[in-house]
């Protein structure tokens, strides 16, 4: 399925506050086990910042156990710059990500693959899950690459229709022809060929 264990990704830069991207790490981690949080960032300083405040804050999470084995199969990496970091996390695709940058709303228009985005440092994914109104069933594991959240659009069933007149048919059918040839279904290509002739 789409919809799998819950992960976020935290791209984060010397402006996030490292108590806010703490908080939203262990927000995702405390679902489980399986569950897995990605941190971003091409400053040293503030990864150390931030990997200290995890420490303080999940000594207090009554879910203190699923949310350090969630960490166990966790990450904090360093990038060059922020550009690079982007990039990652479009191939990663995740299902919640962060952008607690200086630049938020204009390095969000460089996302392509993710399920839902949070722009600044009072963004917290929580609002998403509970309040600010966006998704909350959304694609994880990089399905993000192929599948939106769950919308509206998810529970309507479409169906095409196409008709083809005479000179339609004899306009787009040499097109016909040379794919289904190309793939070898004589059939497929005969079925055009038969009307043209016709």
């Amino acid at each position: 399925m789409p919809a799998g264990p819950s992960e976020l990704a935290v791209i984060a830069d010397e402006t996030c506050v490292p108590e806010f991207v703490a908080a939203d790490l262990l927000s995702q981690a405390e679902h489980g086990a399986d569950s897995q949080v990605i941190l971003i960032s091409d400053n040293e300083s503030v990864i150390n910042a931030i990997n200290i405040e995890v420490e303080k804050q999940i000594n207090v999470l009554l879910r203190k156990e699923l949310a350090s084995k969630a960490l166990m199969n966790s990450k904090a990496i360093l990038v060059k710059d922020i550009a690079q970091g982007i990039e990652f996390m479009n191939e990663y695709a995740p299902e919640h990500l962060i952008i607690a940058c200086k630049n938020d709303e204009l390095l969000s228009e460089q996302v392509t693959n993710a399920g839902s985005v949070f722009l600044g440092n009072y963004s917290c994914e929580s609002a998403g899950d509970y309040a600010s109104g966006t998704n909350h069933t959304l694609p994880t594991n990089g399905y993000a690459k192929s599948y939106s959240g769950v919308s509206l659009d998810s529970f309507v069933k479409k169906i095409t229709f196409q008709k083809l007149t005479k000179n339609g048919l004899k306009n787009i059918g040499k097109a016909i022809e040379v794919m289904a040839e190309a793939e070898g279904l004589q059939a497929h290509k005969n079925a055009v060929t038969i009307r043209i002739k016709k």
